[in-house]
């Protein structure tokens, strides 16, 4: 009875408390998407991605209710930093649930509109807000709803001291009439609370010192290492110097009561690089994590199979290597000579037929695509020819008859109609891919399959192409595989190599993908298609997780459509949408969102894309 009684009271106090209604909430999942292209469309920044803000203790004044419920003392800020626009997870702020569907669209548009950054909070969001109304008229309206609400729901200034009161006063006129309040008054007394938060504006981002808690050098783990759920979060984060104490806890304990050497006994921890099922919800409760170097990194503890093979049991590298330009969007510049590229051709792989499992489907795919081999056709009305065209004869006899003078030849001319095109076909071959799809099946396998299905349609075109496979170790090492190159013949060997694929290590595209172009503008072809098949976004051990890694291929998209070729790319990634249209544009990728099916589909797409 009483837990029953609990709970009543409780829902009853922390409505009537009010500031969050329930029944009126909006998530962000809801609403992500049109967050995102309005962000996008209003000039925001299009590599920047839509993400969770988490909830922290602002600090402000609550109302007695709201202190006797226990409710208010956090609030997600909406903010913006280098890789993210963090929204909160969800707005419960009105009693209307589209007044709060439309603070999230505010709030993209606000950040998109962001044109003095640097300035402190109070006037950098003024001036927000000035630029996207005088931008975007029609917002108007619905920031003039969104303020009168939000001021309904913030504290009367008459009820907080003279000093809070001011500061609240010059919200409440910076929100009505934006840029018209230089400053915020300051607090006199050390009893004074900060101001309520504001949720129609954007909190700054803690801004650091490069490398001060984010090192975005080579030694940092991957941004992705962890788990999807914990990217959706956000925290503050603090820099704290390594304890100097190596048993901090030694220091809560009086010398007798440690053990003696004779009963201490040093257990193997087996389990303690788990991941503990718990570390989410207590990161939650925590306001802010700090974050310090002990001298070890992530890439010191890599697992076994994501080390180098032995060179017994590796590829054979070709030549000394390539290096490769990358680009840091940071500085806006192309770093010259940043990557090693090495390529590499399968070590004793042999000779090998097509598997039994595919014989059936390549003989269709090739019955079909000798359509598209280029066939003789005859050419009228020629000067010269090995046949007589009658019609033509015909034709000049009457001309001459009526006294002109004909005009074409009398002769019929065969002309062979070439398919002037080269494709070259590059395939990660990430450690990621070696995830399986089906209980027979990995993702690897999968491309195998499409690689020898393709080269067998594309033989019976007649078509040049080539194949290449990547992965890489970092920028030092990124690793090209040779499994067809536009001088060789798709053959028994060539079938060995890409039987001989094997799943490692990460994908940093952007220098596979300007190695592909170099290859491919060489070809003597009208049209050069670049063609990716890939199983998830860039990444790396190092920064190239981050947006780094996105920007950079970007640019590597870029670089090959200045050379005058076609990027295309295929995926199974079913996130895709989230990043490669950044990347390829609207038009520049295909989603397959049954991995079984590639190796039956890029055979007909690439015969779509090379459609005359």
């Amino acid at each position: 009875m009483e837990e029953f009684i609990g709970k009543i009271w409780h829902n009853w106090v922390t409505k009537a408390a009010a500031g969050h209604y329930p029944a009126a909430a909006v998530k962000l999942a809801e609403v992500e998407k049109t967050a995102g292209i309005l962000f996008r469309a209003f000039g925001g920044d299009p590599g920047l991605k839509v993400a969770a803000a988490t909830a922290e203790q602002h600090g402000a004044r609550r109302r007695w209710l709201q202190r006797v419920a226990g409710s208010g003392e956090k609030v997600a800020h909406a903010r913006r930093d280098a890789e993210t626009l963090r929204l909160p997870p969800e707005i419960a702020a009105f009693p209307d649930k589209t007044l709060n569907r439309d603070l999230f669209l505010w709030l993209a548009a606000l950040a998109a509109s962001d044109v003095a950054p640097g300035k402190p909070w109070f006037i950098r969001n003024q001036l927000a807000c000035q630029a996207a109304l005088a931008r975007f008229p029609g917002l108007a309206p619905r920031y003039a709803r969104l303020v009168a609400a939000h001021l309904a729901e913030r504290i009367d200034p008459t009820h907080l001291q003279p000093d809070e009161a001011a500061q609240e006063q010059a919200i409440r006129l910076a929100l009505q009439q934006p840029a018209a309040v230089d400053g915020l008054p300051p607090l006199n007394s050390r009893k004074s609370r900060p101001p309520q938060p504001v949720l129609l504006w954007l909190v700054a981002a803690d801004e650091a010192a490069p490398g001060k808690v984010a090192d975005p050098g080579e030694n940092l783990p991957p941004e992705g290492s962890g788990s999807a759920e914990a990217e959706e979060d956000a925290h503050k984060a603090e820099q704290v110097e390594t304890p100097d104490n190596k048993a901090p806890m030694l220091a809560m304990f009086r010398a007798e009561s440690l053990p003696t050497w004779a009963e201490y006994v040093r257990v193997n921890r087996a389990f303690d690089e788990d991941e503990n099922p718990d570390a989410r919800n207590v990161a939650k409760d925590l306001d802010k994590l700090s974050l310090t170097r002990d001298g070890q990194t992530a890439q010191s503890r890599v697992r076994f199979d994501l080390d180098l093979p032995s060179a017994a049991e590796d590829d054979t590298p070709i030549g000394p290597g390539i290096a490769l330009p990358e680009w840091d969007y940071r500085k806006a510049q192309l770093l010259e000579r940043h990557c090693h590229l090495q390529p590499m051709l399968a070590c004793d792989a042999g000779h090998a037929a097509l598997p039994e499992e595919l014989a059936a489907t390549a003989r269709k795919l090739r019955g079909q695509f000798a359509a598209l081999a280029p066939q003789r056709r005859w050419l009228k009305a020629q000067p010269d020819g090995p046949e007589l065209d009658v019609d033509s004869c015909v034709r000049n006899h009457a001309d001459r008859a009526s006294g002109h003078t004909p005009e074409s030849g009398g002769y019929l001319a065969q002309a062979r109609c070439e398919r002037d095109l080269a494709c070259l076909l590059l395939a990660d071959l990430s450690m990621s891919t070696d995830a399986w799809i089906s209980d027979s099946h990995r993702i690897v396998d999968v491309i195998r399959d499409s690689l020898l299905l393709f080269s067998e349609a594309l033989t019976a075109t007649g078509d040049r192409f080539g194949i290449y496979g990547f992965s890489s170790l970092r920028r030092q090492n990124v690793r090209f595989h040779l499994l067809k190159d536009f001088a060789g013949r798709y053959d028994a060997a060539a079938r060995a190599r890409i039987l001989a694929i094997k799943p490692g290590f990460y994908t940093r595209m952007g220098a596979a993908l300007r190695q592909s172009a170099n290859i491919l503008h060489e070809q003597p072809a009208s049209r050069r298609l670049l063609l990716i098949i890939t199983d998830g976004k860039p990444n790396d051990l190092d920064l190239y997780d981050s947006r780094y890694g996105i920007e950079d291929t970007r640019m590597a998209v870029h670089e090959a459509r200045r050379l005058g070729l076609t990027p295309f790319c295929v995926t199974i990634d079913r996130e895709a949408g989230a990043y490669l249209p950044y990347l390829f544009g609207p038009a520049g990728f295909c989603v397959i969102r049954k991995p079984e099916e590639l190796p039956r589909r890029l055979p007909l797409l690439y015969a779509q894309l090379t459609r005359q």
